[in-house]
């Protein structure tokens, strides 16, 4: 790690936007992302070196000693890549999924379909137990996309509980931080305030996100050395389940509006059966681009 250069740390952030634009999208995962770039693990591995022995190593042995061990210059890369893409680009995010939702859902649709068979491929030995955790992770992520969203009331703790649990799910491939916002209510919150540059909201958001990675990753971690296999399968599930929440044609059902904010609860049905223009040829083009850019990410990373 040491003998990385600038050019490597300048994929690093990039990696770090597309872990930021998946972020954007409530059902897209940026733990997927990072594992489809090959980053997941030392991601993990570093978030743990978080803890009261890297704090005792700056007592004792300095400042430069302390961000080796940290392994710092990955996780400012990373972040500083996230930060760009959520500052930058939530509002074209945001535009994209309000007036082309239908293309937009299908590249991510694509993407994360893509993504299954990538993790899959990770798994070295598909056993009756893997099979089953693969069940379970998949039927957990789909009864997760099936629950519906509530609205929150945007006060200070429920924005810090909402950025801990989130960011939990952040770090799971297939589980989506942004769509555990919308089930709590604060996805609306959180996004208005990044645009509106409300950082009341958004630093009381990044100290709950802090405090839940850091207790979350450990708990990954360990179960990363000690059961690859198994963890790799339930992983497995959880992005396929999460597809269910990603079909680019669904039919509302209802809105429900509570004060300022709408709750939408919708059906995913056939693009047949869409009221309107189910732009189904453009739908195919942009999910087999986001397939494809998986299989260009993991040949990109696999070189390197």
């Amino acid at each position: 790690m040491d003998n990385r250069k600038l050019k490597d740390y300048t994929f690093i952030s990039l990696k770090g936007m597309a872990m930021g634009i998946a972020e954007l999208v409530p059902g897209v995962s940026g733990g997927t992302i990072a594992f489809v770039t090959g980053i997941y693990e030392e991601f993990i591995t570093s978030i743990n070196n978080v803890n009261l022995t890297t704090l005792k190593v700056l007592k004792e042995e300095g400042f430069k000693k302390f961000w080796e061990k940290l392994n710092g210059n990955f996780l400012l890369a990373l972040v500083l890549g996230m930060m760009i893409s959520i500052f930058s680009l939530s509002k074209v995010i945001a535009w994209l999924l309000e007036e082309h939702p239908i293309i937009t859902w299908s590249f991510f649709f694509g993407l994360v379909l893509a993504s299954v068979i990538f993790v899959a491929k990770s798994i070295k030995k598909w056993n009756l137990l893997a099979i089953i955790l693969f069940v379970i992770g998949t039927a957990s992520a789909f009864y997760i996309t099936t629950l519906p969203p509530s609205a929150s009331s945007g006060s200070l703790p429920f924005i810090f509980l909402s950025g801990a649990i989130a960011i939990c799910a952040m770090v799971l491939p297939g589980i989506s931080g942004s769509f555990i916002l919308v089930l709590l209510g604060s996805y609306k919150t959180v996004l208005e305030a990044v645009n509106e540059r409300d950082f009341g909201i958004v630093i009381t958001f990044a100290f709950g996100a802090a405090f839940g990675i850091l207790s979350f990753a450990r708990v990954l971690k360990w179960m990363f050395t000690n059961y690859k296999d198994a963890t790799l399968a339930v992983l497995t599930g959880f992005i396929l389940g999460s597809l269910n929440k990603i079909w680019p044609w669904k039919n509302i059902i209802e809105i429900i509006q509570i004060g300022k904010k709408e709750i939408i609860i919708d059906e995913n049905i056939s693009p047949f059966a869409f009221q309107g223009d189910n732009q189904l040829t453009f739908a195919i083009v942009a999910a087999v681009i986001g397939f494809s850019l998986i299989f260009i990410l993991e040949k990109s990373a696999s070189k390197k």
